[in-house]
């Protein structure tokens, strides 16, 4: 997860309900039918919390040049050979060094060290001599995304 994207995104939504609130108190308030104003709030309230949820579902996406590379990247396998625990994180996974023997079809094999976040879950399916799924670029062989 892009902890950067998500503050950005809060922080965005944050200072637009504030200047929509400054808008609605000094301009809109005025000018609303009395006994309305727990209604509007409820809206204003509701409004800032899907905006929240919106903008989370977005930032968490996968930016640009990951997308292009799911879509257009040479689909291929690498053996892992060595994997080394780097640190723990604070969301229950570990970041681990992978030492991969990568095979892409038409080219030779190489090997490559990528850092990955390795969930409980993923564990097994990452233990050394099991085969995973790739996408690389075709431009640039050092770009990969593990396919789990």
């Amino acid at each position: 997860m892009d902890h950067v994207r998500v503050l950005r995104t809060i922080l965005g939504v944050t200072a637009g309900y504030v200047v929509l609130l400054g808008l609605w108190l000094g301009w809109l308030l005025p000018h609303t039918p009395p006994g309305t104003e727990p209604y509007q709030i409820i809206a204003l309230v509701g409004l800032f919390g899907s905006c929240v949820g919106l903008g989370m579902l977005l930032a968490v996406r996968p930016n640009r040049a990951d997308r292009r590379l799911w879509r257009q990247g040479l689909e291929g396998w690498a053996t892992i050979e060595g994997t080394h625990p780097l640190e723990h994180t604070d969301h229950h996974t570990e970041l681990t060094a992978l030492d991969l023997e990568l095979t892409v079809p038409g080219s030779e094999s190489y090997r490559g060290t990528i850092v990955f976040d390795v969930t409980p879950a993923d564990k097994p399916l990452l233990e050394v001599g099991e085969t995973i799924s790739i996408r690389v670029d075709p431009h640039n062989r050092d770009r990969i995304i593990v396919v789990l």
